[in-house]
Protein backbone atom coordinates (compact mmCIF):
# COMPACT_ATOMS: atom_id res chain seq x y z
CA UNK A 1 0.00 0.00 0.00
CA UNK A 2 1.25 3.55 -0.74
CA UNK A 3 0.97 6.93 1.64
CA UNK A 4 -1.79 8.44 -1.02
CA UNK A 5 -4.17 5.27 -0.07
CA UNK A 6 -4.14 5.83 3.88
CA UNK A 7 -6.90 7.53 6.01
CA UNK A 8 -6.81 10.21 8.05
CA UNK A 9 -5.91 8.88 11.36
CA UNK A 10 -3.60 5.85 10.64
CA UNK A 11 -0.20 5.11 11.70
CA UNK A 12 2.11 3.58 9.11
CA UNK A 13 5.51 2.94 8.87
CA UNK A 14 7.51 3.35 5.83
CA UNK A 15 8.65 0.50 3.89
CA UNK A 16 10.26 1.78 0.85
CA UNK A 17 10.54 4.72 -1.15
CA UNK A 18 9.80 4.37 -4.90
CA UNK A 19 10.87 6.83 -7.66
CA UNK A 20 14.36 8.19 -9.00
CA UNK A 21 16.36 11.26 -8.73
CA UNK A 22 15.49 14.50 -7.27
CA UNK A 23 11.78 13.47 -6.40
CA UNK A 24 13.15 10.64 -4.33
CA UNK A 25 16.14 12.85 -2.66
CA UNK A 26 13.48 15.82 -2.13
CA UNK A 27 11.16 13.03 -0.12
CA UNK A 28 14.32 11.88 1.81
CA UNK A 29 14.81 15.14 2.86
CA UNK A 30 11.81 15.92 4.26
CA UNK A 31 12.40 13.20 6.97
CA UNK A 32 10.52 10.60 5.05
CA UNK A 33 12.65 7.69 4.75
CA UNK A 34 12.20 3.71 5.60
CA UNK A 35 11.52 2.44 9.02
CA UNK A 36 9.45 6.17 10.13
CA UNK A 37 6.44 6.64 11.49
CA UNK A 38 3.73 8.73 9.60
CA UNK A 39 0.61 9.57 11.14
CA UNK A 40 -1.93 11.05 8.72
CA UNK A 41 -3.41 14.08 10.54
CA UNK A 42 -5.52 15.68 7.73
CA UNK A 43 -6.69 15.36 4.09
CA UNK A 44 -7.67 19.27 2.24
CA UNK A 45 -11.21 18.99 1.11
CA UNK A 46 -10.49 18.57 -2.77
CA UNK A 47 -7.84 15.93 -0.97
CA UNK A 48 -4.87 16.97 -2.30
CA UNK A 49 -2.31 17.85 -0.18
CA UNK A 50 -2.20 15.26 2.76
CA UNK A 51 -0.76 17.10 6.71
CA UNK A 52 1.59 14.33 8.02
CA UNK A 53 2.98 14.02 11.36
CA UNK A 54 6.61 12.77 11.67
CA UNK A 55 9.59 13.23 13.51
CA UNK A 56 7.73 15.81 15.56
CA UNK A 57 7.04 17.95 13.04
CA UNK A 58 4.20 18.68 10.45
CA UNK A 59 4.51 18.10 6.67
CA UNK A 60 2.02 19.09 3.85
CA UNK A 61 2.37 16.13 1.00
CA UNK A 62 1.00 16.24 -2.81
CA UNK A 63 -0.53 13.16 -3.36
CA UNK A 64 1.54 12.64 -6.24
CA UNK A 65 4.29 12.66 -3.98
CA UNK A 66 3.02 10.50 -1.32
CA UNK A 67 1.87 7.94 -4.29
CA UNK A 68 5.97 6.85 -3.86
CA UNK A 69 6.14 6.12 -0.43
CA UNK A 70 5.74 2.21 0.33
CA UNK A 71 3.93 1.90 3.97
CA UNK A 72 2.57 -0.90 6.15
Amino acid sequence: MTLDKVKVGATVRVVKLTGEGAVKRRIMDMGITKGIEIYVRKVAPLGDPMELNLRGYELSLRKADASMVVVE
